[in-house]
């Protein structure tokens, strides 16, 4: 006679906390921010950049709320601090570079600065995860960042918000485009590249 088991991804569900599904809110929003942009791509309907840029504001809410939620709750895991950093990878990482494509910044070293800065948010999380035990001190609780938070991507966010607003996107986005090597750069892009810079240098942000 056999016996069933049960289904392994109910038991890991089963040991999410409150916390946890806020996180995952931030995901699903971060996924959602992309799927509109794929949507602008195809119909050209700039409410699909309101929305997407939208996703990603609510998407800090739950970044935020999760956090005060896990400290009100005083349950933090290791398991919830990985999911924070994958989501917050999604919403504040590849959907702002997402953004940009859509709107824009489609050349070779747009492509390349885009890629770049998605690559530095994924290393300041990854830098926070393994240092955020030494940054903690006594208390307990982190008192700065090293290198701005990934989130802080959303200003970049509001920045093309306002550009579509204006119906600066595609051939007439802001400072318009430079040729090099017979390749594309929108010198726009480059706010990435500082934002990314930015990201994974030792400079020290108290945390509030």
């Amino acid at each position: 006679m056999q016996t069933h088991k049960p289904h392994k991804s109910f038991s890991m569900i089963r040991e999410f906390q409150l916390a946890d599904w806020f996180t995952l809110a931030n995901a699903v929003c971060g996924t959602g921010a992309l799927f509109s942009m794929l949507t602008y791509l195809q119909t050209t309907d700039v409410k699909h950049v309101y929305i997407a840029c939208g996703m990603v504001f609510v998407a800090l809410v739950f970044d935020v709320l999760d956090g005060r939620i896990a400290r009100w709750r005083q349950k933090n895991s290791v398991m919830g601090r990985e999911l924070d950093s994958l989501s917050d990878v999604i919403s504040f990482g590849v959907a702002p570079a997402i953004i940009a494509y859509g709107c824009g910044m489609q050349g070779l070293y747009d492509r390349i600065v885009l890629t770049a800065f998605v690559a530095c948010g994924v290393s300041r999380l990854a830098r926070y995860n393994v240092t955020a035990e030494a940054l903690s001190g006594d208390g307990g609780k982190v008192k700065y960042f090293e290198g701005t938070p990934i989130p802080t991507s959303l200003l970049l966010v509001m920045l093309l918000l306002l550009a579509a607003w204006q119906g600066a996107l595609g051939d007439s986005l802001w400072f318009g485009k430079v040729l090099f090597a017979g390749f594309t750069l929108h010198p726009l892009v480059l706010v990435f590249a500082v934002s990314g810079s930015l990201m994974v240098s030792r400079i020290r942000f108290p945390k509030l």
